[in-house]
């Protein structure tokens, strides 16, 4: 046996399935200790209740010991139940794929695992091969095949599809997930009916006679429970699909004894679920297309209040469907609740009238109600929009109050070229200073024209005290303090025309030291 190339990156690693709830590490120590190279068992365990998961892993560092072991233990028993062995596949991409695995049915109850094996091997190298047993340990009539390779599942399907095991006819196909699985349509051929809405004393012979006219019945049950009382349903099976059909067409709606017989095809669990969810699946999409618009969502209820007093503090904005509020599993109200109005309009009304309206003391919040996945998206493309804005040009809208103007160090922050004005160029700015390249407000500060003044000597008066920013030292004599923060500057700008200084004033960021 070669290693699989699928297990190539961890050839010295096996898993070992099916094992006794009692095997432990130590067990599986001895079940593997006749090889040299046995490195480190694992059985692994529930976190939770550390009970054991039944399965583990058994590492060893030469890839031969592993062929030797799966070879000479694989089927073999350990406390009394057969465990299998196979190469561990750590990727779960190759363990969940359906290439080369295979569905194999009508097995005899005398074949296993073990049997299972001996039947396919044949026809290529197989990763696992399992016979489904029941809790009693007994064979439940099928089982799963995996072949390394696509090219050997086919031969197997080719060569064991129709033949016949001891006295059954096995079925040998191609694994399908359920996912993956079709529905049957209403021409699909089928032999086994359901029937319930028996009464309890209805006997199989009196059905046996009742349905025996439409064809040769292969078999018939009722479901009993574990006193042998009927359960009221049963199945019945024919030899010919067309004896089937006849017998479903005929007994369905029929009346035996006191109740009205309802006969089906007999479906499987997994196949039931599935047309049930679809059924759900599209009545959910009717009902939020028939009452899409017309659903609110209301928040900031108080605790106390009650779905009826909701529905009639929303009744006078048009007629109600359903009123509810949303409670915990101890019946705990949640705080919030929905009300369904007949139109879009009613709800409209609702919301324009009752959002903000104080209820029990409290203002309710009352919007449109949304899907939990429109939700979604319109907050994802909210945040993408918001991400958008900043990543972007600067062309935000800063919030009134705020510097029009910054100073920084030169080679610290680049300066942001200022906007070309709308009637008058802008004044050239001092070495330092610059715009900040924010939109400014529609209702921004409008800033007083500050007249010009004579070149006189500034004179700057004493600090009163105050302290709402950044000190600054008594009998400063220079005309402008940089700090760490910008303050109130006064900057002057020499006309070469009438040489005379004017001074211009900015205003920046609270709290500023007045000078």
């Amino acid at each position: 046996m070669a290693v699989p190339p699928s297990v190539a990156a961890a050839p010295a690693s096996l898993y070992v399935g099916d094992l006794h709830p009692n095997v432990s590490d130590n067990h599986l120590v001895d079940a593997f200790s006749d090889f040299e190279s046995l490195a480190s068992v694992r059985v692994c365990k529930d976190s939770s209740t550390g009970k054991s998961l039944c399965y583990g892993y058994v590492n060893f560092v030469s890839p031969q010991d592993a062929i030797r072991a799966i070879e000479l233990k694989n089927n073999s028993t350990l406390n009394g139940k057969a465990m299998r062995v196979m190469w561990s596949r750590r990727d779960p991409d190759a363990r969940k794929n359906a290439i080369g695995n295979l569905f194999v049915k009508n097995l005899p109850e005398s074949i296993d695992n073990a049997g299972l094996q001996d039947m396919f091997k044949k026809y290529g190298n197989i990763l696992s091969s399992k016979v489904v047993m029941s809790e009693d340990g007994k064979s439940k009539g099928y089982g799963f095949v995996q072949f390394e390779s696509e090219e050997s599942s086919n031969v197997a399907i080719e060569k064991l599809n129709g033949s016949t095991v001891g006295d059954k006819q096995l079925y040998v196909g191609k694994f399908v997930k359920k996912s993956d699985r079709i529905l049957p349509g209403p021409d699909a051929r089928y032999t086994n009916l359901y029937m319930k809405n028996l009464d309890l004393d209805v006997s199989e012979a009196t059905l046996q006679e009742k349905f025996s006219s439409f064809g040769k019945i292969v078999s018939l049950v009722i479901a009993k429970d574990n006193i042998g009382m009927s359960k009221g349903f049963g199945f019945v099976n024919y030899d010919n699909p067309d004896d089937a059909k006849k017998a479903m067409e005929a007994m369905n709606g029929s009346k035996l004894g006191s109740k009205i017989l309802y006969v089906a095809r007999a479906q499987k669990k997994a196949e039931r679920e599935q047309i049930l969810h679809h059924q759900f699946e599209e009545k959910r999409k009717e009902q939020i297309l028939k009452y899409k618009g017309s659903n609110i969502y209301v928040k900031n209820i108080d605790d106390h209040v009650s779905d009826e007093e909701l529905r009639d503090h929303f009744s006078a904005c048009g007629i109600i469907t359903s009123a509810k509020i949303m409670r915990d599993d101890k019946g705990i109200s949640k705080g919030f609740g929905f009300v369904c109005f007949s139109t879009p309009e009613e709800a409209n009304k609702a919301v324009n009238t009752f959002h903000g309206f104080m209820f029990h003391g409290k203002p309710l919040y009352v919007a449109l109600a949304q899907r939990k996945e429109d939700r979604k998206a319109q907050l994802q493309l909210q945040y993408a929009q918001q991400v958008a804005g900043l990543s972007g040009p600067s062309t935000a809208i800063i919030p009134g109050g705020y510097p029009p103007y910054y100073y920084a160090a030169t080679g610290v922050i680049s300066h942001v070229p200022p906007r070309a004005g709308l009637m008058y160029q802008h004044l050239p700015m001092r070495p330092g200073w610059g715009a900040n390249g924010f939109a400014l407000p529609a209702r921004s500060f409008q800033q007083s024209p500050v007249p010009a003044v004579s070149n006189n000597t500034r004179q700057h008066r004493q600090n009163r005290g105050r302290l709402n920013g950044n000190p600054i030292a008594q009998g400063n004599t220079h005309s402008v303090t940089y700090l760490p923060q910008a303050q109130q500057i006064s900057q002057p700008v020499i006309s070469s025309s009438t040489q005379q200084v004017c001074f211009f004033f900015f205003v920046y960021l609270p709290p500023l030291p007045y000078i």
